[in-house]
């Protein structure tokens, strides 16, 4: 009996003994990463297209990568905040054993429709998810580690050794990054279920990603000065924001293939040179729909023309879009539940019973705004019906492209052709509309890389972007005697001409329109 006391209290010694905080952090990062990280390596193993050497090469770089970055923040947490550090690292170690059991469990990703959902969950629905092996996954994952976290006497030691062993770790870390620079694309194809997998980050990330989407939707805009519609012609503008649709790839812009065979036999059709102010769909969507070029939120342009009096509806197959105030916000979901014969999977959802809704509408002015996600990688392959496969082979993903850049291409370009499918139909619909003057306007949110200089997507800041990143269609359409385009315009247009154009067609007098970014007299 004596013995196995004196066993207990050696045992109680070693577990209260002080560690140094270097000694503390080691603990709490090794013990990060083989609790909760296991899913995010079994998904670099299993997704990486890298050799056995190449594979065993970038696992054994994120383990360092990872390693150095917990001790890091671990170490500065301790050191900065002391108790409250110590908390956290306990919360994060109860949330981690519980992200990781619904992982494993149930095979989700951690993004922020997931954060969203848990957030927007009852009780009564989360308590159908309550089990004993999730309250002792979580007892011995979660709640043992968080007591050590809270327990466990450390040193905190000088602020020297706080510059050596956090300068030395970032250190290592950009260089262990440098030297898997050529991972960048395959890391950001995978980004999302990297992101999903990766613990403590994945629920961090998302949660900050869903609370700064929720102040954008709340945002107060800039109020712009009242317009006013001044005459009561039926008219209907439908614009269309394309998706990652590129010039270089419209046939319209003299591309050697016939991706646009039917608008380029459209007479009236005016074709535009023009650059995106961004290479992502938030900023680059918010640059056509806001007056001009801001950092801050102005009223865009289906709101202000809602607040108005024009009818506005917006349809949208996309995402990352600036908030949008108006009373008919209708997704590809909400308009396959209305039109059930209509393919579902494809943008042509959007362009479903247009004319019956334009025709039904009881105000004069109708604004339709069309968001698509078309050309939108990395499986442009899935973006189009099969009858549309014009140009094969093609690439899957933009990861199998990769290998063979012309099958990326087709995938592409045939993405581009039922673009023009699409816009050919809509605007035959306008033109059969003899009661009402119309209009048509396409343009992209930011163009796209295919592979050139070993480039995919989009997303380069602009300093850094190649032009086909930036350099986008701009096509317009009008019924018969409706404006005149001006004969001084610039060369090359931006995104910000789009504001001023719809309210000139739309006949709203306002002190914020510019002349100078109409394209038309």
């Amino acid at each position: 009996m004596m013995e196995l006391l004196h066993k207990i209290i050696n045992l109680k010694k070693v577990f209260t003994r002080p560690l140094s905080l270097f000694t503390f952090s080691c603990i709490i990062s090794l013990g990060t990463l083989l609790l909760y990280n296991i899913p995010f390596f079994n998904y670099v193993a299993e997704n990486s297209n890298e050799s056995a050497g190449g594979k065993f090469m970038l696992l054994a770089s994120l383990v360092v990568i990872m390693l150095l970055l917990h001790f890091m923040l671990t170490y500065l947490a301790i050191y900065c905040l002391r108790i409250v550090g110590r908390i956290l690292l306990a919360i994060f170690a109860i949330i981690n054993a519980t992200a990781v059991y619904f992982i494993v469990t149930y095979s989700v990703m951690i993004n922020a429709t997931t954060i969203e959902n848990v957030f927007n969950t009852r009780y009564s629905e989360a308590s159908g998810f309550f089990s004993w092996s999730l309250w002792l996954f979580i007892l011995l994952c979660g709640v043992v580690p968080a007591v050590y976290c809270l327990l466990q006497p450390v040193v905190v030691g000088k602020v020297k050794k706080l510059g050596i062993y956090c300068g030395s770790s970032l250190a290592v870390i950009l260089v262990v990054g440098l030297l898997n620079v050529g991972q960048t694309l395959w890391i950001s194809q995978h980004d999302t279920e990297l992101g999903g997998l990766i613990q403590p980050w994945s629920y961090v990330a998302n949660t900050c990603r869903i609370i700064s989407f929720s102040q954008d939707e709340q945002a107060e805009e800039i109020k712009l000065a009242d317009g006013k519609i001044t005459d009561n012609e039926k008219t209907v503008v439908v614009l269309v924001i394309g998706e990652s649709a590129r010039k270089a790839n419209f046939q319209l812009y003299g591309y050697k293939r016939d991706t646009n065979p039917l608008l380029s036999k459209q007479k009236d059709l005016k074709v535009f040179e023009a650059q995106s102010c961004a290479t992502y769909t938030t900023a680059g969507s918010k640059a056509i729909l806001e007056p001009k070029n801001s950092g801050d939120l102005y009223e865009l342009l289906p709101n202000y023309a809602f607040r108005t009096g024009v009818d506005v509806a917006w349809r949208t197959s996309n995402w990352g879009e600036p908030p949008i105030h108006i009373d008919e916000y209708v997704t590809d979901t909400d308009l396959a539940d209305q039109y059930p014969d209509v393919d579902k999977n494809y943008d042509g959802i959007l362009f479903a019973g247009l004319r019956e809704r334009i025709e039904s509408s009881k105000k004069n002015k109708v604004l339709i705004v069309l968001h698509t996600s078309t050309s939108h990688g990395p499986k442009y392959a899935d973006k189009y019906p099969k009858e549309f496969e014009v140009y094969t082979p093609v690439a899957k993903n933009v990861e199998e492209g990769e290998k063979n850049i012309a099958t990326l291409v087709n995938a592409y370009d045939n993405t581009i052709r039922y673009t023009d499918y699409l816009l050919d139909n809509l605007i035959s619909t306008l033109r059969g509309m003899t009661a009402w003057k119309s209009a048509m306007i396409f343009i992209s949110d930011h163009g796209e890389s295919l592979g050139e200089n070993q480039i995919f997507m989009h997303g380069l800041p602009m300093k850094l972007a190649p032009k086909v990143q930036y350099e986008i269609p701009f096509l317009v359409w009008m019924s018969k005697d409706f404006r005149e385009y001006r004969s001084d315009l610039p060369e090359v247009l931006e995104q910000h001409y789009i504001f001023h154009s719809v309210l000139n067609l739309l006949s709203i007098e306002s002190p914020d329109y510019d002349k100078d970014f109409d394209i038309f007299k």
